[in-house]
């Protein structure tokens, strides 16, 4: 291990010095940045050019060399379309004029009477889902104990008095839809369809995204212009929305007109179905933080019929049109605020004048062929031919299919290219929208349940039968099921104790087995198999990184041609003897252009609506009689929307501060140390941080020798002269031999107490994962010798080997036998004792692309341990058995299989944070 060569000696208000401890000054200088920094602005201004010097130190320049200056990073705002702010009258502000700030009324929780009354409705309405019988109960039994009355009399006026709110009221409506075509001959049975009336509820468009635009808790997470942005190496970076290329083209269309000059573009992204919109302009972190960003505005109406009439042309086109024309009609208040801009209100409390704009659209396959109006079976985005998708082909366009339409039949244009031309497009009547450019990808039914789930691991299923008969397949698929429930545990990873045979596929569900089915099948299927895999997990997890660089589509490229090139082993084997040509898996192609239009794909994923779809629709439908029960549905969403915005508003004129005041209560913080779900953090960002648990754990001995014995540690070394070594290491880090070549008369001598902890919490910065608006992610790294009464658990990490190297190369791989603190020289040392593991070859295994580990081994036959300072910890690393093509023994589990098999994978697929530093 490198040694801690370099010490913080920054004091705080009160005058302590840190002391923190790092191997090199980029250490020192991250960790002085994020927890002594002074503010300044985000990006530095460049640092002046120094004169032309003659240096003669090691490693500094040679006299006369010209000093470049280094190049920061950029972001270049739209000249045009900047966002600038203005009255309300529209008239452009002076540059820094500050908003005009409303004056706060702190007593003022109308239409509430207090703040308590606002938290009990609240708890009861939203976070408890209480049924009104219930609140009934509970505020006659407040009434026959207290000597005033409840804060509400029932649950109608509870309902009455969320319904009074005014924020965040976005009512519903609804219109009738009947088919107006050809009707059948006289005497002909009439079909049911064509007399049926269809309703369709929905919200105005306009009204919510102004509640989005208006809301102040995006202030920090918002653009008011598109822009470009490069990194210090000049390469250009995609991220959210604002950032693409399709934003500025739209900016520099509407910048045509003289009169839009100044204003902001504002594109609304939508889902179907249900029909759910969403501010374009925010950060992707905000959306994939739930924080009330994603609106549902519309529930469509789906047409049945009978099965006689199911594959009736008329019932079809009917079904299509009306899908189309009740999108427009929800769309239409929209529509003259893409041309003529309008003054709408702002999180950071500007006035500014908005340009809308129908943004990108996410839709599963079936959908997208609905919205673009193309035949099954044909790619939505460009014309190469069903039997052949990834072949040569052009670009979809409104002009192209205009075209088409115009100069040839129905019939033609059907069969040829795929256009069905008897339906008219939602997109036909409003400006700048193109639906073939506005179907964007979609991670969750393209990639992780399409192409992941429904095609490859199905495909290695059924591999198994047609190599080794239905019998033979089975005995090795619960051997496959056996490897995966043997997976060591790990935060945030879901256990599979009976293998992946569930009934439901849930789009969780393929995440969690895309990080542990790798390792699981290789032995049992060819090396061509695998690596597919491997091709196909390194694209998936490279596209839903939160952001893209230059060089990141490239290694997105390279990823798709390895998966085209292996995948052809299932042709080989009889699986697919038709070929390949898969609507979904032909999408990935796609992704790099769709990445430069609308940035990372993470902001654009359906599995965003899905968990606002159980909000929305699951627990609504829930709390409903099941009886008409949609409108009950929209009025329990109307009241949601209207607490969430309520409290949106006290927040931000604080007055929500702190817990509710309690007569003779004292509110205490508890460490809650029982959970193995990773978390996000608010913040603050940095790049990593890692620290002992707040609690020691009890009934440990507290000197070495004592501990060591209590638990069973060899004896060679001894766990004092781990302490020593390490302790040399942190006083002399400048020493011409390393430690364990010290005689012990040179050793530091120990004899101060432990304190022992269960676990060390790892923060770091991991956008890509579940995480707080601000990126930062939180895992617990546990050691201890009883995990949930099944065992000891002593969790893997990584820690830092060579800060200049990249990926694995820089990082060992560890596994945690004791978190524990002492002090020494009246400086607390927060360690971890660790056994030590080192690569196998030079390079990551051929077929899996992941790195192999084994043990290090004493001269007597134990395992090398050593002593590290947390702040030498990365995070938690993920090792996974090297099954080989045995199956798995009975014995072996996931509490005990870090400790029976010789090597282990080094999973970069534990998490994306993983996935980038694993490499």
């Amino acid at each position: 291990m490198l040694p801690l060569r370099f010490l913080c000696v920054t004091k705080s208000a009160t005058g302590v010095v840190c002391n923190r401890g790092f191997h090199n000054r980029s250490g020192l200088t991250q960790h002085i940045h994020s927890q002594h920094r002074k503010f300044a602005p985000e990006i530095p201004a460049p640092a002046p050019i120094p004169p032309y010097e003659n240096f003669d130190h090691e490693g500094q320049h040679e006299a006369n060399e010209p000093v470049l200056p280094i190049q920061q990073p950029e972001i270049i705002k739209h000249p045009i379309l900047d966002g600038t702010p203005c009255n309300k009258d529209g008239v452009d502000l002076p540059p820094g004029t500050p908003p005009i700030k409303i004056p706060a009324k702190p007593s003022d929780y109308a239409p509430y009477q207090n703040r308590a009354d606002f938290e009990l409705a609240n708890f009861l309405f939203n976070k408890n889902q209480m049924p009104g019988s219930q609140i009934d109960e509970l505020l006659n039994i407040w009434a026959a104990r207290s000597t005033s009355d409840p804060p509400f009399a029932d649950h109608k006026d509870l309902y009455r008095t969320i319904d009074a709110t005014v924020l965040g009221d976005a009512p519903w409506s609804s219109f009738s839809v009947t088919y107006s075509g050809p009707q059948p001959a006289e005497g002909e049975e009439i079909p049911p369809w064509m007399v049926s009336e269809y309703e369709v509820w929905h919200r105005d468009p306009r009204v919510v995204m102004q509640q989005q635009l208006s809301n102040p808790d995006f202030n920090d997470g918002i653009h008011y212009a598109p822009f470009q942005e490069t990194d210090a190496s000049g390469e250009r970076k995609w991220q959210d929305l604002m950032s693409g290329n399709w934003a500025w083209k739209q900016a520099d269309t509407i910048a045509e007109d003289p009169e839009t000059h100044g204003a902001m573009f504002v594109p609304g992204q939508t889902e179907y179905y249900p029909l759910y919109a969403s501010l374009g302009n925010v950060h992707n972190s905000v959306r994939r933080a739930h924080r009330n960003a994603v609106t549902i505005i519309g529930f469509l109406a789906i047409p049945k019929t009978d099965r006689e009439y199911a594959d009736d042309d008329q019932f079809r086109k009917f079904r299509r049109q009306l899908f189309h024309s009740s999108l427009a009609a929800i769309l239409e208040p929209l529509k003259p605020g893409m041309s003529k801009p309008e003054v709408v209100l702002c999180p950071d409390g500007h006035y500014r004048r908005a340009i809308y704009g129908l943004g990108p659209y996410i839709a599963d396959y079936p959908e997208q062929c609905l919205l673009g109006c193309i035949v099954q079976d044909w790619c939505p985005r460009c014309t190469a031919f069903p039997h052949d998708l990834d072949g040569k082909a052009g670009l979809r366009s409104n002009a192209h299919r205009d075209a088409l339409i115009d100069a040839l039949s129905l019939k033609s244009a059907w069969a040829d290219y795929g256009y069905v031309g008897d339906v008219i497009p939602f997109t036909a009547d409003f400006p700048r929208a193109d639906i073939h450019e506005l179907l964007t990808s979609d991670l969750l039914h393209q990639v992780i349940k399409g192409t992941f789930k429904d095609h490859l691991v199905t495909w290695v299923g059924e591999y198994l039968v047609i190599k080794h008969g239905k019998t033979g397949a089975a005995a090795i698929m619960a051997d496959i099921d056996r490897r995966i429930a043997a997976v060591p545990s790990f935060p945030g990873l879901r256990r599979f104790p009976e293998g992946r045979g569930f009934k439901q596929w849930t789009g969780d569900d393929s995440k969690a087995l895309m990080k542990v089915y790798l390792p699981a099948i290789v032995g049992h299927v060819p090396a061509q198999m695998v690596q597919a895999l491997a091709a196909f997990l390194d694209f998936c997890y490279l596209v839903r990184r939160w952001v893209h660089t230059e060089a990141t589509l490239c290694e997105i490229d390279d990823a798709l041609v390895r998966f085209h090139k292996h995948r052809k082993i299932f042709e080989d084997e009889g699986i697919r003897p038709d070929g390949l040509s898969l609507p979904r898996q032909h999408s990935l192609v796609h992704y790099k252009t769709v990445i430069q239009l609308f940035g990372s794909p993470n902001g654009l994923c359906s599995s965003i609506t899905e968990s606002k779809h159980i909000k929305a629709v699951k627990e609504p439908w829930r709390r409903s009689s099941h009886y008409k029960a949609l409108g009950q549905m929209l009025l329990t969403n109307q009241r949601l929307d209207k607490l969430a915005a309520s409290k949106v508003d006290f927040i931000a004129r604080g007055m929500l501060s702190g817990p509710l005041p309690v007569a003779g209560v004292v509110l205490e913080a508890v460490d809650d140390d029982d959970g193995d779900d990773d978390d996000s953090v608010a913040g603050p960002r940095v790049m990593a941080e890692v620290f002992l648990a707040r609690t020691p754990a009890r009934g440990y001995p507290t000197q070495p020798s004592s501990l060591a014995q209590y638990l069973n540690l060899p004896e060679s070394p001894t766990f004092l002269h781990l302490i020593q070594t390490f302790l040399f290491d942190q006083l002399h880090p400048n020493a011409p031999n390393p430690s364990f070549e010290q005689p012990l008369n040179v050793l530091p001598t120990f004899n101060g107490r432990i304190k022992v902890f269960h676990s060390a919490v790892a923060e770091f910065f991991a956008p890509s994962d579940p995480a707080g608006v601000g990126g930062m992610h939180r895992e617990r790294i546990r050691a201890t010798t009883m995990w949930r009464g099944e065992g000891p658990r002593h969790d893997c990490l990584f820690a830092t080997k060579d800060p200049d190297l990249k990926g694995m190369r820089g990082l060992h791989a560890a596994r945690a036998i004791l978190f524990f603190s002492f002090k020494f020289n009246h400086i607390l040392y927060p360690c971890s004792l660790v056994q030590w593991f080192s690569a196998v070859g030079e390079e990551p295994c051929p077929e899996t692309g992941m790195w192999m580990v084994e043990r290090d081994w004493e001269e007597d036959g134990t395992q090398s341990m050593g002593v590290i300072h947390v702040d030498s910890i990365v995070r938690g690393a993920h090792l996974i058995p090297v099954y080989g093509d045995e199956f798995l023994p009975p014995y072996i589990s996931y509490s005990n299989s870090l400790d029976h098999y010789a090597a282990y994978y080094v999973s970069k697929y534990a998490d994306h944070h993983a996935n980038e530093v694993a490499f």
